[in-house]
């Protein structure tokens, strides 16, 4: 071999013209080894993104849910806007915790101030629609890009918080508390 090998390919083509595979002592040992990274290639599979889905506006939609409340969220690109129950999301979350928590799933995908996001919330108090919002806003990312699927999903932003309030029992004076005792 007086050439120099100046890339990895040269090589390979060098090693298949004299029979030997990486690793293998012989001719026949390097044809099997060519086989099975040929069926290793083909079992191989690709990942295939889902499609997109995004209305004749231009628009995704999704449904997020929290405690007792429901959410409808519609996003679609712009300057960051958001927008719930007609009131801008300052005057509808007073509290800093809450609009922070509908930035979230922005900041984890990295798409911060590029998408407007218009919203209902239904029942529950703010704080659980808040969450609600959070929840819708994070699947409408992915109908719009799935390929913010795995950073979203990783984030926890896709899941359900399936934390309810527990019921009261018969014979308590709330869920669990009981009245007080009296032993005479």
């Amino acid at each position: 071999m007086a050439e120099e090998i100046r890339s990895l390919e040269d090589l390979k083509e060098g090693m298949k013209d004299a029979g030997v595979e990486a690793g293998a002592e012989t001719a026949s040992e390097a044809s099997e080894a060519s086989e099975a990274s040929v069926d290793a290639d083909e079992a191989a599979p690709e990942v295939v993104l889902p499609e997109p889905k995004i209305d004749d506006l231009g628009r995704a939609y999704a449904t997020g849910k929290r405690k007792n409340a429901v959410a409808r969220v519609w996003i679609k690109p712009g300057s960051g806007k958001i927008v719930i129950n007609g009131r801008e999301q300052d005057s509808y979350f007073a509290r800093p915790v809450l609009r922070m928590m509908l930035q979230q799933p922005f900041e984890c995908a990295e798409r911060k101030d590029q998408y407007d996001v218009m919203a209902t919330a239904k029942g529950g108090g703010l704080s659980g629609q808040a969450g609600a919002v959070r929840h819708g806003i994070s699947k409408a990312l992915v109908f719009f890009e799935p390929s913010l699927r795995p950073a979203l999903k990783k984030g926890g932003f896709l899941t359900r918080d399936s934390r309810v309030v527990e019921r009261k029992k018969y014979g308590r004076a709330k869920a669990r508390k009981s009245f007080q005792f009296s032993k005479r």
